[in-house]
């Protein structure tokens, strides 16, 4: 059986490394020169920036990953302070409470939502299988402060999304699962203890490019600049052949897997399955920008004791929030110094999104001066721009995967962080499982 892995970032790495180890035959293939995909760390003199994820927090399959990649020792922990979350809230920061007994108790819900989130214990659950954007669910559930203070920016900071349009059972479809189960969202993390504490956040030593950089250089069969132009079924015994960018593919395939956007997957998949095309073509990836900015340290009057700040829709802000980069890893920045990652755009801030770099560069220290009490001009900014960045989990998700899953029967799959989940452990779990998929 041989199989071609289309795509060489986190999803079709992983993969390939997987396969190897269980002595498949296999070739991947990646347009671009570098692996890794939007997994990136540029260094810039003495900063050093991840251009996408910016840490990771681990679960059993990254676990076994990094061990198998011998990339244990290399880890590297977030400082202590990064358990701390802030959120603006009425035009300053406040700390979000870390647990469930700390929202009853402390002083950023008022005492409405307080006796809403007692009352989400016997609150009915809907119909089970009804269609429900984030927003509304948590609404039902939990009350608008809840949704506006701690839903609207956490979607919004970690998917570039709108809670308005994505739907919980594509998002989290677990919180879903324990409203129909337990009769109370609360009432299943207390069982499931989802409470107990955070999982492990960390990076790796020079970056998390490292991590996809070791994968690639153990791969035997992984050729990069080698782009997928054309994609064909042979009549003959329906295996397929492939065109790249230097020719003719290397050899006839079995199984081909798409690790790549939906809209790049969809171009190969236009000519033979138009419908599927047409589907994947459909989902939505909005622009997100972020701006780096270094300050000396004296020139900022906030304590920066945590992971970063997030910003409601409610408060009509630029940024959709920060993350204080050299709070979490103080080597990031040179001494004496703190480092910004702030990020302007997603769903809820497309307009922003593509503004001119000087623009967006003034507006952010602008934002950050006025919030931290920043007194002085950066000393270094940057900015880094992804026309489609994080593939949004609404309405056009489900027909996209509902679409794929049918080209099995074909030799076709899928895995990337549309399929997946958009965290790189969500795609390494992913990548995993469709590995043991092939063997079997």
């Amino acid at each position: 059986m041989t199989i071609a892995i289309l795509g060489g970032g986190i999803s079709g790495l992983t993969l390939a490394w997987y396969l190897q180890r269980a002595g498949a035959d296999y070739d991947l293939y990646e347009a671009a020169a570098r692996p890794g995909g939007t997994v990136r760390t540029e260094r810039h003199g003495d900063y050093l920036l991840e251009t996408g994820p910016n840490s990771l927090l681990l679960s059993p399959e990254l676990d076994q990953l990094l061990q198998g990649l011998n990339l244990t020792s290399q880890m590297q922990d977030a400082a202590a302070v990064s358990q701390n979350r802030y959120v603006l809230k009425n035009g300053s920061y406040q700390k979000l409470p870390g647990t469930p007994p700390a929202l009853l108790t402390g002083k950023f819900f008022g005492l409405k939502t307080k006796f809403n989130l007692l009352r989400e214990l016997t609150r009915p659950a809907a119909p089970a299988g009804t269609p429900e954007t984030l927003a509304a669910f948590f609404r039902r559930r939990f009350g608008s402060e809840v949704t506006d203070y701690a839903l609207n920016p956490f979607i919004a900071g970690i998917y570039a999304g709108d809670p308005e349009q994505l739907l919980v059972q594509h998002t989290f479809p677990q919180l879903a699962a324990m409203e129909q189960q337990h009769g109370s969202v609360l009432r299943g993390l207390m069982k499931s203890k989802g409470g107990a504490g955070r999982r492990r956040t960390f990076t790796l030593h020079g970056g998390l490019q490292t991590l996809t950089d070791t994968l690639a250089r153990q791969l035997r069969r992984a050729h990069f600049s080698h782009g997928i132009t054309g994609l064909h079924r042979r009549t003959d015994d329906g295996r397929w052949a492939l065109e790249t960018t230097g020719g003719p593919g290397f050899r006839l395939y079995d199984h081909v897997v798409l690790a790549l956007p939906t809209y790049t997957a969809a171009d190969l998949l236009r000519p033979q399955f138009s419908a599927a095309a047409e589907a994947l073509e459909q989902v939505h990836y909005p622009p997100m920008t972020a701006i780096y900015s270094a300050y000396d340290r004296v020139a900022v009057q906030h304590p920066l004791d945590g992971f970063g700040a997030l910003h409601p829709r409610v408060e009509q802000p630029y940024a959709a929030g920060s993350i204080w980069t050299s709070s979490i890893f103080p080597d990031r920045a040179p001494a004496g110094q703190v480092l910004f990652t702030t990020f302007v755009g997603g769903s809820q801030y497309e307009e922003q999104a593509r503004q001119p770099a000087e623009t967006q560069k003034a507006a952010v220290h602008a934002e950050l001066s006025r919030f931290y009490g920043i007194q002085a001009a950066p000393v270094w900014q940057y900015r880094y721009y992804w026309e489609r960045a994080i593939p949004q989990f609404d309405h056009r998700i489900g027909p996209a995967r509902a679409a794929v899953a049918a080209l099995a029967e074909h030799g076709l799959h899928a895995t990337a962080n549309w399929q997946a989940g958009v965290g790189v452990p969500d795609c390494i779990r992913h990548a995993q499982q469709l590995a043991q998929q092939l063997m079997r």
